[in-house]
């Protein structure tokens, strides 16, 4: 009898994950109209974009469907697989945008907060009257990525690889090049701001790269986690020019997660204060042109 309710187990998530798959694919033509975006000639700060409104008509018009017909932990598992795929594919795909000045960086954090609202919204299309609060803390760090990711766009140049660290401690030295390039900087400028970085981090997980003509664009598998390096048994006396210089570090990574708070502040410039105000706004947005699933 175990045999058959393990087929049958697997037959199921099957069928869930082609529910998934088949939503995915729906989002093809957002994430290829996000990348056409002329983030670098934006002038303002405005509304959602329509590839976010896209993203949401196509979840309004799926999710209650799939909520009346599948039961509360089918349908969890399947909120759950959606999040695990959507989330990802949005950060890896601000890697795939050319140039974004930084009016285009603060339009899309905006976007991104209202990706993020949609998600943790989702449930309620399909009925469900509680969420597991794993997905919602699923949803929040996913998203929180690709927020860091547009800060690091954001923050000055001269601050730009602390910043990188303290926000991305697992990027890749590859994603810290095309960073550079998304922000606009030539080859020139970029090469004293790559030995800073490749100077500052550790040999063991970041090799050293110069700039090359066309960089590869990151995958999910570009960053790969290290196993920590055991301490040793006995103890080691720090020496005063150790204490100093941790006492140094410690303080200047502080410095940069503050500054990079006050991106997300807005205390940098007018016009970042009202991009706030909009993505404040931007969460009780539920409007936007709605499309049936599996439209030709």
């Amino acid at each position: 009898m175990s045999d058959v309710q393990d087929e049958f187990s697997a037959v199921i998530t099957k069928a869930l994950m082609t529910l998934v798959h088949g939503v995915e694919t729906k989002f093809d033509a957002e994430m290829v109209a996000m990348t056409r975006v002329p983030w670098s000639t934006l002038e303002s700060v405005g509304d959602q974009s329509e590839y976010v409104n896209g993203i949401s008509s196509i979840l309004s018009s799926t999710v209650p469907a799939l909520g009346s017909l599948l039961s509360p932990t089918y349908f969890q598992y399947f909120l759950d697989k959606l999040a695990a795929s959507l989330g990802p594919r949005f950060y890896l795909n601000i890697y795939k945008c050319k140039h974004i000045s930084e009016t285009g960086a603060q339009q899309m954090l905006l976007d991104t907060q209202a990706v993020k609202t949609v998600l943790l919204d989702i449930p309620a299309l399909g009925k469900q009257t509680t969420v597991a609060a794993s997905y919602s803390k699923f949803v929040t760090r996913e998203m929180s990525k690709a927020e860091a990711l547009l800060k690091v766009i954001l923050s000055p140049v001269d601050s730009v690889a602390s910043t990188y660290r303290a926000l991305l401690p697992e990027g890749t030295p590859l994603e810290f090049q095309r960073i550079l390039e998304l922000k606009g900087l030539k080859k020139a400028d970029q090469q004293a701001i790559l030995e800073d970085f490749n100077k500052h981090s550790p040999s063991i997980k970041h090799p050293t790269i110069t700039p090359t003509a066309a960089p590869p664009v990151p995958t999910a598998t570009a960053s790969v986690p290290m196993a920590p390096v055991p301490l040793p048994t006995q103890a080691v006396a720090a020496s005063p020019s150790m204490s100093t210089a941790l006492t140094g570090a410690l303080a200047n990574r502080e410095d940069v997660l503050a500054r990079a708070a006050a991106l997300g502040r807005g205390a940098a410039t007018t016009g970042f204060k009202r991009f706030l105000a909009l993505t404040e706004a931007a969460k009780d947005r539920k409007d936007g042109p709605f499309r049936k699933l599996f439209n030709a």
